[in-house]
């Protein structure tokens, strides 16, 4: 290995260990966040003026790789991100919205409305209805109260909400 790569590899792996810490001091931050904060720190600039375009364009990618791969390792041993805990916990969001009084959810959600203007970020906490991404139409049903993820399709973050049917 050239001195030349054994540089870039120190600098990314430090980057990786950075990701760490900083997760560590935050694990509500998701990939977008992480990438966000690591791509403006010193070493990456660094990578950044030493790589041509083509090596840059594959560290950005590992990077990302490397980053939801961290993550999903965290979260795999959280007992949140569990199929069975989200599914109850979805059913009883569930169940909870069907007996609660309906109206009164659907005035609160209009207040939201007027108050977004009708338009709505991911990381935003939504009561429920179905969210329809600006960039490229994909709606996500939402039923009970909970943050707006990024689009699943496209990775944007905005959205509009589709009105509620009586």
């Amino acid at each position: 290995m050239s001195k030349r790569s054994t540089e870039l590899l120190s600098l990314y792996e430090t980057l990786l260990a950075q990701v760490k810490s900083d997760y560590s001091d935050d694990n509500s931050m998701t990939v977008k966040e992480l990438f966000s904060i690591v791509t403006n720190r010193s070493e990456f600039l660094s990578i950044k003026d030493r790589a041509k375009e083509n090596e840059l364009a594959l560290v950005e990618h590992f990077l990302k790789r490397d980053i939801a791969a961290y993550l999903q390792d965290k979260n795999d041993t959280d007992l949140s991100h569990s199929p069975t805990v989200i599914t109850v916990e979805n059913t009883l969001w569930h169940w909870l919205s069907g007996i609660t009084d309906r109206s009164q959810i659907e005035w609160h959600e209009v207040l939201q409305d007027f108050k977004h203007q009708g338009h709505y970020q991911s990381g935003e906490v939504i009561g429920q209805g179905n969210m329809i991404c600006t960039h490229c139409g994909h709606e996500m049903k939402i039923e009970f109260p909970g943050i707006i993820p990024d689009c699943p399709q496209c990775d944007k973050s905005e959205f509009t909400r589709e009105a509620l049917a009586p």
